[in-house]
């Protein structure tokens, strides 16, 4: 379970930023939507959301899971791997935010 930020296209330079001011911090994987990062060991997520929701002191968690019996912020582990293809993440994106929750098939087949 991990922090998930959301912003409207700031992710990467706000994940710069923090790394640049916490040791032992780096950016772990990027994409265009999702920057997930280390500060000080400890995960986090910035999310290019878009405009919907404004950034605040308030956070939300992912946790991943197997299944999809819970609702949407808990993440299908697969969805790292779908969206970091450049050629898939474009429609796994429109695909899912569209959805209440993740459906791993509507992803999959996106």
């Amino acid at each position: 379970m991990y922090p998930c930020l959301w912003f409207d296209g700031q992710a990467k330079a706000a994940a710069d930023y923090y790394c640049s001011i916490f040791r032992d911090s780096k950016i772990i994987e990027q994409n265009p939507m999702v920057v997930t990062f280390e500060l000080n060991g400890n995960k986090f997520m910035g999310l290019n959301g878009g405009p919907k929701y404004k950034f605040t002191p308030a956070t939300s968690f992912v946790v991943e899971c197997e299944t999809q019996e819970v609702s949407w912020q808990i993440v299908p582990a697969v969805l790292h791997k779908l969206i970091a293809d450049p050629q898939k993440a474009p429609r796994v994106i429109e695909a899912f935010m569209k959805m209440s929750k993740f459906n791993i098939q509507e992803l999959m087949d996106a």
